[in-house]
């Protein structure tokens, strides 16, 4: 292991972060069904909205950019499903990206899209106005697990979406998966991985199973309905994953998330990092300028603000915005530490924290850095790196709370 480094050097309260091209985060918060699990800003039944929460989100693009024209590496439409909404509608808000960000010629373009809700002509028109990504959300190869996540199809319904994907011209596919389920077995696990492996995707996101405030599934535990998930049996299946994808030659780049070498989400990787993104929609949050941004969460609401808003506001801030919030010197480095540590192979480079905070990452945090690689979770590959062990990914919150301790 490298000797731990020290320099204390000048200690300055500001922040310099790098000027950074932009990723531009849109959200869509309509679906057909909730997924009982879900906690995001989603809402079912009001799809008539949909038409006008387009023109919305056109509008508040080119009010959000202003007259700067800068620079965005990637976008991302996530909600909700935002395979409800029509390529004809997704088309003219891309316009929109091109004519007032300086878009760059690779531009990662992502949609999330639930199974059964997209065909082949659909998919052959996102490809042809410049998606370039896909998200699936296939969460489970077992019908049962399906209907406990009230999802709206199967496995079947998975196969198809990626077979016409590909026959639409998508070369980079992702599907994401849910462990820790209560009554899952790993055997079960194992075929719901098994299953995805064979469908083909390039990218694999697997999230173990939370219990969110609110949602019918954190009620169903609480009332004994459903056994509370097993979090030791959750550490099992991730283990096994994590073996499973390097065999099939899956890199292992963020706690959740596997690619194939060269496609890892670069949209996800800004958050990741701690660079800039906006974020526009019905309760999308944003981190520019300096300053966090969360929208206003109903979407007729969204849609009324940005109809009102007759020119640019301050950046980031647009007329929907609900809340804005400067980061400080200290809320920014918790965070650049909380996020970076997610990246397993790059995690937090020493130089980097340097370069932004005007400190010494040991002089910050050499107490919590101590104390977390004496009980073997997090480690120093090199003299400029610090990042969390194998069995520091299993145990990533504990790492976490250690940084944002008072």
């Amino acid at each position: 292991m490298p000797q731990r480094p020290y320099a204390p050097g000048s200690v300055t309260s500001g922040v310099h972060l790098p000027e950074s091209p932009l990723a531009l985060y849109y959200h869509i918060p309509f679906c057909q069904i909730r997924c009982t699990y879900c906690a995001f800003n989603t809402y079912t039944r009001l799809e008539s909205l949909i038409p006008g929460y387009a023109e919305a989100l056109i509008r508040e693009t080119r009010l959000v950019a202003g007259s700067a024209r800068r620079p965005a590496v990637t976008i991302y439409f996530g909600g909700g499903t935002p395979s409800l909404i029509p390529p004809r509608l997704i088309a003219p808000l891309l316009d929109a990206c091109a004519e007032v960000f300086d878009l760059a010629p690779d531009v990662e373009i992502t949609l999330e899209a639930n199974p059964g809700t997209t065909d082949r002509a659909y998919l052959q028109e996102l490809r042809a106005i410049g998606v370039n990504r896909l998200s699936v959300g296939m969460q489970s190869a077992h019908a049962r697990e399906l209907h406990l996540f009230a999802r709206g199809h199967g496995v079947d319904e998975v196969r198809e979406t990626v077979t016409l994907a590909r026959a639409a011209g998508f070369e980079n596919i992702s599907l994401d998966l849910i462990y820790g389920v209560p009554q899952q077995t790993l055997d079960m696990w194992q075929t719901s991985l098994e299953t995805a492996l064979d469908i083909g995707p390039d990218h694999l996101s697997m999230y173990s199973l939370g219990l969110e405030d609110g949602t019918p599934m954190q009620r169903w535990v609480e009332r004994g309905h459903l056994p509370a998930p097993d979090s030791d049996l959750a550490a099992d299946m991730y283990e096994w994953a994590d073996e499973r994808l390097a065999r099939a030659g899956f890199e292992q780049y963020e706690i959740s998330n596997w690619a194939r070498p060269g496609l890892a989400c670069r949209h996800n990787l800004h958050y990741w990092r701690s660079l800039p993104y906006l974020g526009l929609g019905a309760g999308a949050h944003g981190y520019a300028g300096g300053k966090r941004t969360v929208t206003v969460l109903h979407p007729a609401h969204y849609i009324e603000r940005i109809q009102q808003q007759p020119a640019p506001l301050p950046y980031p801030a647009s007329a929907a915005t609900d809340t804005i919030e400067p980061i400080d010197a200290r809320q920014a480095m918790v965070e650049t530490m909380m996020m970076g540590l997610r990246l397993v192979q790059e995690g937090v480079a020493l130089s980097t924290f340097r370069a932004w905070f005007g400190r010494d990452l040991w002089e910050v945090y050499g107490a919590e850095l101590d104390r977390l690689i004496a009980f073997g979770l997090v480690e120093l590959p090199t003299a400029d790196q610090v990042r969390l062990t194998p069995r520091g990914r299993l145990l990533g919150n504990h790492v976490f709370a250690e940084f944002i301790q008072e």
